[in-house]
């Protein structure tokens, strides 16, 4: 199976270890959006390596549609980490991270975004 072109990763900075069972949705937010979010949960390595849209389209092809439909505008898209039931209730201050990225150049490009995620704390960056 290939990659999709948006991917994320979830590190728990409290144990050094990949954060398992993460809830996360993705929404296309401009243009055209809000679009259905697509839905995932984090694996035994912290990744999110497939995107539920059930019963519509993938991912691929949003991001096709809305770049053809766009003029080559750049996307905004948010990811939403459901970190409040990862860490338990009243065990963190962030009870959802919320990651918004620019996508340019439709699905030709891939975008992989870490997220190092502590109770109280959480960085991202643009992966690779």
């Amino acid at each position: 199976m290939s990659s999709p072109p948006i991917s994320c990763h979830v590190l728990d900075t409290t144990t050094g270890r990949p954060a398992t069972a993460v809830a996360v949705t993705l929404t296309l937010i401009k243009p055209l959006g809000p679009s259905t979010p697509f839905t995932a949960t984090t694996d035994q390595d912290g990744r999110v390596r497939a995107w539920n849209n059930e019963p519509g389209p993938p991912i691929e092809e949003v991001i096709a549609s809305s770049s053809a439909q766009a003029s080559a505008a750049p996307m905004v898209w948010s990811l939403k980490f459901d970190t409040g039931s990862y860490f338990g209730i009243g065990q963190t201050f962030f009870p959802e991270v919320e990651v918004k990225i620019l996508v340019a150049g439709g699905a030709h490009q891939h975008y992989h975004v870490p997220l190092l995620l502590g109770p109280y704390s959480y960085t991202t960056y643009r992966g690779s």
